[in-house]
């Protein structure tokens, strides 16, 4: 009998501490607060705490998403994290998070294509799920860490990203969850943002640059219209081998990285804006993160889909990465 990834349960952190635009305009001592408003969406973001790290925002997001599936961690028998900003360069955050789930039944590993991760994680469990009979239940955490790595001097950079994690538990079954995913990648752009110190090409960061901290870093300009271009064409390549079309997908979530964007994307695709939903208002950019939390947001306020619902993620991320997956959410 042919086998199933199928949603589950979701969950969600956010840290305590929030950082309102203002802020900004305070330790930058420039307007910052309309132009973020106006032009990406963003009227305050969450950071971490001091002691608080990658795998510790995972934790909470997956112990709220085993909670909701009556799932204990010793039940799980795959554990997946997407990050770009893990605890370490090695041993894997998933490990980590293991450990301190107590979930020691199950396998880990990490995956990271930057703010695609999540995206790509889902579709890579599905598979897993479909292939192999020992594996019934996958956790699959997108988590973001990045103020980690904010220079609070950039202001391209530090009015943007913020910290969370989001969980999904999927787990095997006779009817179709996951049904189609596709991917896109140009790494011709590999050298355009990213931290690019702390790994084989560069082991250290001059002390000169940002305190000698690894930073997050706009080296070079992306394309205006990169996402504008390329979600729409992935969107419409994964419907199709879904075989379905654009006005079947009952819900739609992209990457929360502009609002403007994800407004426009829904215009060219002819769809309502009530079928999409975003979170970079409350809780800024959070990566990998931000699709698992928006989904967990939207269904929480009653927004989300409903069972029978086609739904669709769009992913991007530095490198670049593009993921796109479609599920019948199954309730």
């Amino acid at each position: 009998m042919p086998r199933y990834a199928q949603i589950l349960s979701t969950g969600r952190y956010v840290p305590e501490k929030m950082l309102p635009n203002s802020y900004f305009n305070e330790i930058l001592n420039r307007d910052v607060d309309e132009w973020l408003v106006q032009n990406v969406g963003i009227r305050e973001r969450h950071v971490m705490a001091a002691d608080e790290t990658t795998s510790d925002l995972c934790y909470h997001a997956s112990q709220q998403a085993l909670a909701r599936a009556s799932l204990k961690p010793t039940d799980l028998d795959l554990i997946i994290v997407a990050t770009d900003t893990p605890d370490y360069l090695s041993p894997g955050t998933s490990s980590v998070l293991q450990g301190k789930l107590g979930a020691f039944k199950a396998g880990t590993f990490d995956v990271n294509c930057a703010c695609a991760g999540w995206a790509t994680a889902m579709e890579t469990a599905a598979r897993f799920i479909a292939t192999d009979d020992d594996l019934t239940y996958v956790l699959v955490v997108g988590a973001y860490g990045m103020s980690r790595f904010v220079d609070y001097t950039d202001r391209y950079t530090c009015t943007l990203f913020a910290d969370g994690a989001g969980a999904v538990v999927l787990g095997a079954g006779d009817q179709p969850g996951f049904i189609a995913g596709k991917r896109f990648a140009d790494g011709s752009f590999s050298d355009a943002l990213g931290i690019y110190t702390g790994a084989a090409a560069c082991p250290t960061t001059p002390v000169e640059v940002n305190g000698g901290v690894p930073r997050v870093q706009f080296v070079r300009k992306f394309p205006a219209t990169f996402n504008t271009e390329h979600w729409p064409r992935l969107t419409r390549a994964v419907v199709e081998k879904a075989g379905l079309t654009l006005d079947d997908i009952d819900f739609y979530l992209f990457t929360q990285l502009n609002l403007n964007t994800i407004k426009l994307i829904m215009e060219l695709l002819a769809q309502p804006l009530s079928k999409t939903h975003w979170i970079m208002d409350k809780w800024g950019y959070t990566g990998s993160a931000c699709i698992p939390m928006a989904l967990d947001d939207a269904i929480e306020q009653g927004r989300g889909p409903k069972p029978g619902d086609h739904v669709l993620f769009c992913a991007s991320g530095g490198g670049i990465a593009m993921a796109a997956s479609v599920w019948r959410w199954t309730g």
